[in-house]
């Protein structure tokens, strides 16, 4: 996979289908996170979740794409997090069949970049605490745990990340 580029979701009806399959292909996560049942999840319901995320202020849906054009990936940023001041990354979802494949350290390193030359000085993101393999993940990308919190919508325990971006 050569080439890779972020887009806004546009919230057609292939793009929803599409991130309904982006979801279902990682069930893993979806019983890890308790927002879908990977067996059953109701595409009017991820349009209703992601058109709330990009109406929310400072909120984006993006898309990752492939040289093909096909959605590939799916990352919600948050400019400011009204808390600590610092850009978030809510959700960075890969197509699970092409999990370990560089995909996701791409797209962590296309948002990165981004803010970067935006001029922020560092990034943050939520790793639910019960998906370790995410853990791994982000630290593996050089991302360091600073606290451990419920996350604000649900509850949910979770270990707050930071990467210095300077």
């Amino acid at each position: 996979m050569s080439s890779l580029s972020l887009s806004p979701l546009r919230f057609s009806p292939q793009e929803i289908a599409e991130a309904v399959g982006l979801y279902a292909s990682n069930p893993e996560y979806c019983r890890a996170a308790g927002e879908y049942d990977p067996e059953r999840i109701p595409a009017d319901r991820v349009e209703a979740d992601l058109r709330e995320e990009a109406d929310t202020e400072g909120c984006e849906v993006l898309l990752a794409r492939d040289e093909q054009g096909r959605i590939v990936g799916l990352v919600c940023l948050l400019d400011r997090h009204p808390t600590d001041g610092h850009p978030w990354i809510g959700l960075l979802l890969v197509q699970g069949n092409l999990h370990r494949r560089g995909l996701g350290r791409r797209l962590a390193g296309l948002v990165e970049e981004r803010f970067r030359h935006e001029g922020r000085d560092g990034l943050r993101l939520a790793v639910l605490e019960n998906t370790p393999t995410s853990l791994a993940f982000w630290t593996s990308l050089g991302w360091k745990e600073i606290d451990r919190r419920r996350d604000r919508q649900y509850g949910r325990p979770c270990i707050v990340m930071h990467k210095q971006l300077a």
